[in-house]
């Protein structure tokens, strides 16, 4: 009569009441199934063959199509900002930093090697740092699109104190010149036969070996693999009233090697550098996954023959 009531009393449709007389206790057994198991039937016909053929060659060739989008097309053909630009940027990071540290793996033989050649080839410093402008981060003025009503001398005077086109960094490598090169001469370009670099140091110029560091800018975020070549504030300052869409390559991040560099030396004159940003001009139009990696084997090239070294 109790249990009666309580189930009355219930309104829940998931509560179950039992007779505390219907309620056993035992053991769990396991199950005893005789005879083979069943099978199930796999097999398709004709028409679902072809259906799954058809969906794995469709895949295969998305997939194929698409890496040879995002390894093969210039960027500026998709579109700054897009999908693609932004898969490119994050695997041109990926490949920087990958690259740099094999090559700072490879390298660290030579790198124990080089401080001791270069402290008994001449006094000084082992590395040399030097302040070079990178990339342009602003697109336009900051000032372009002005508040409504709110017209101050604070808002209209530009924040940057100095612009230099680009922002800042220390690059560094191993010291080809003598100390104190440039203490009286001020900034200059290197010439052909320039008595400022030691004997070391032009052969390590001629083979590159002294941006070995610069693996470290890599890494650092400063500078990619692939990019035109980091100058430095007094000469973006002068050149870029005389060359033409001389800042234009401070678009993209500078490199460790580029298309400027792997097909001409070091720059000597504003006439070289003119050229320099045609071709630095021309890697950004077309600049890719594969661009890249084919600048880099071109390089190779250039290092194991010294082709272009001032």
């Amino acid at each position: 009569m109790n249990n009666d009531r309580r189930s009355m009393n219930l309104n829940s449709r998931d509560a179950v009441v039992l007779n505390r007389a219907d309620v056993r206790y035992g053991a769990a057994r396991p199950l005893d199934v005789a005879g083979p198991y069943p099978v199930p039937d796999l097999s398709l016909d004709l028409l679902g063959r072809l259906k799954f053929m058809f969906a794995e060659v469709t895949g295969i060739w998305f997939v194929l199509l698409t890496s040879m989008v995002i390894l093969a097309v210039p960027v500026t053909l998709l579109g700054a900002g897009r999908v693609f630009d932004m898969i490119y940027r994050t695997i041109k990071r990926t490949i920087d930093i990958v690259g740099a540290l094999v090559g700072l793996v490879l390298a660290l033989p030579i790198m124990i090697i080089l401080p001791i050649l270069i402290k008994l080839d001449s006094p000084g410093p082992v590395f040399y740092t030097q302040t070079r402008v990178g990339l342009n981060r602003r697109k336009k003025d900051r000032r372009f699109c002005q508040k409504t009503g709110i017209e101050t001398e604070s808002r209209a005077r530009e924040r940057r104190r100095v612009d230099h086109h680009g922002r800042l960094f220390k690059v560094i490598k191993f010291r080809t010149m003598v100390a104190d090169a440039e203490r009286h001469s001020g900034p200059v370009w290197a010439t052909k036969n320039d008595d400022r670099i030691t004997g070391l140091g032009a052969f390590m110029r001629k083979t590159r070996l002294d941006e070995i560091p610069q693996f470290f800018n890599v890494l650092a975020g400063d500078m990619s693999l692939v990019g035109p070549r980091p100058e430095r504030p007094h000469f973006v300052s002068e050149l870029r009233d005389k060359v033409p869409g001389y800042t234009d390559r401070l678009q993209v991040k500078p490199g460790l090697t580029g298309l400027a560099q792997v097909e001409s030396g070091y720059d000597s004159s504003v006439a070289s550098v003119a050229r320099k940003v045609d071709l630095d001009r021309q890697y950004i139009n077309r600049m890719s996954i594969w661009t890249d990696v084919s600048i880099l084997l071109r390089t190779v090239v250039v290092v194991l023959t010294g082709r272009g070294a001032c």
